[in-house]
């Protein structure tokens, strides 16, 4: 399902906070060459202690921020917004203690701000937007103020020429005049540096407005051709395998079948001669009469999915048949079951394809061979839908293969085969279902399937 707002996946956080980690790497640096340059070299009046400190504790920050972006827990979007607001309370502090809003680089807030419109959801982005514009706003009033930067220095140069004509005597009637005129021309300048400072900010929150609102918006729709892409991609790819796994299994029931009946003979023919090992050829017959008819289920279930009509069935019968056919396969595991009530006026039914049963009955043996001492089964349903959670034990998801779950032939088991969850996940999308892994709260693993009916 596409949404307005597109979360970033595990892989692509990690790549975005380590590229927020470079940026204030860079940032750091030339802040830390312009303290040195005009702290000993050509001295402004920069505050250095406290400016010192800042920078300090930021590159700690940094610093940790970077090994943040190595580990392998997931980096979520809040988790990035804070990042973020952490960004715009350093610089601001930094701009507090170099002229505030008088400061050049005041336009940097737009850095943070257009990360935010590009990597967070909508409503993230405009709050690091107004976060942006209360910090500018404080800084129009409240600043250590730097004379060499300041936009009104030309006014020393009035005050000045006032001052030189007073220093001359024969020029008496002229310094009051140029006194006057040079009163009027302060008032002047300090008018036009209001409106600069006050311009400057306008510029901002318009230049804001028009990020958050427009590139959050292009960001957007970019994200969800992106991920159009890439589900079509998944389908057409899953598609392939799907294809491959059938024909694969399609040859190996022919296969199978000349080398179970020669088998089959040689066996009959031992039993016939009543040998001591009898016992034992009588339990390799058992064994091949199993794979015979496991081989002709196979075809008669390629037969009968063909069929486009299904036998309606009710909902509880259904899953509850279904249960008891798992747990006689797998008698070992100590599950608790759990059926909610039928939510309908009369028996839901539906009507399930045949591979439905099978996919769901892999993600129940993934569950109990994760922790077969403890498995939880819950079903609940509505007319239209059904949703079967279940809980193990194990030792839950690695975070590290994480996202290439469920891709054919990705297998964290020592003798798995990669196939389990991709062919329940690929049947059960088939026809309009999902299924969702997590780690679940206490560990294990939480698997839910939602299936319409």
């Amino acid at each position: 399902m596409i949404k307005d707002d597109i979360y970033q996946t595990h892989l692509t956080a990690q790549q975005n906070l380590r590229r927020l980690s470079i940026i204030r790497g860079v940032a750091l640096l030339g802040q830390f060459l312009a303290l040195v340059f005009f702290g000993t070299v050509n001295p402004i009046g920069l505050p250095l202690v406290p400016i010192t400190i800042i920078l300090s504790i930021y590159s700690a920050i940094t610093a940790a921020t970077w090994l943040r972006s190595k580990q392998p827990v997931p980096i979520v979007d809040y988790e990035f917004f804070t990042h973020l607001l952490i960004d715009i309370f350093f610089f601001s502090m930094l701009l507090y203690f170099s002229g505030g809003a008088s400061n050049p680089f005041v336009s940097y807030y737009l850095i943070p701000l257009s990360i935010a419109a590009i990597t967070l959801p909508r409503r993230l982005s405009i709050l690091v937007a107004l976060a942006a514009l209360a910090c500018y706003t404080v800084l129009l009033n409240y600043y250590v103020p730097i004379a060499a930067i300041a936009p009104h220095a030309v006014d020393m140069h009035g005050t000045a020429t006032g001052m030189h004509g007073t220093a001359t005597g024969m020029n008496r009637p002229a310094t009051g005049m140029n006194g006057v005129h040079s009163g009027a021309f302060n008032e002047s300048v300090n008018e036009s540096t209001n409106l600069h400072i006050l311009g400057m900010w306008a510029n901002f929150a318009i230049s804001g407005a028009l990020i958050t609102y427009f590139i959050s918006r292009m960001a957007g729709t970019l994200r969800q051709q992106q991920q159009k892409i890439a589900e079509q991609r998944e389908t057409q790819l899953r598609d392939e395998q799907l294809l491959a796994v059938a024909t694969l299994a399609a040859g190996t029931a022919h296969e199978l079948g000349t080398p179970l009946n020669t088998m089959k003979i040689i066996v009959d023919e031992l039993i016939d001669k009543r040998e001591n090992s009898a016992e034992d050829l009588l339990l390799l017959n058992q064994q091949i009469d199993t794979c015979k008819s496991t081989l002709k289920q196979l075809l008669m279930t390629a037969e009968q999915s063909q069929s486009s009509e299904q036998t309606p069935v009710t909902v509880r019968d259904y899953f509850s048949a279904l249960l008891s056919r798992w747990q006689l396969m797998r008698p070992n595991v100590n599950v608790s079951i759990n059926l909610a009530k039928d939510s309908c006026d009369a028996p839901c039914t539906a009507a399930f394809h045949l591979t439905i049963e099978q996919s769901i009955i892999n993600l129940l043996n993934n569950a109990a061979d994760a922790s077969p001492e403890s498995v939880e089964v819950s079903i609940q349903w509505t007319a239209d839908r059904a949703t079967i959670d279940i809980r193990d034990h194990g030792l839950g998801l690695d975070l590290n293969g994480i996202d290439n779950l469920g891709q054919a032939f990705v297998t964290h088991k020592d003798d798995g085969l990669g196939l389990g969850l991709f062919l329940s996940r690929a049947t059960l999308t088939r026809f309009g279902g999902t299924v969702s892994l997590r780690n679940a709260l206490g560990g294990g693993t939480h698997t839910q399937i939602s299936l319409p009916l």
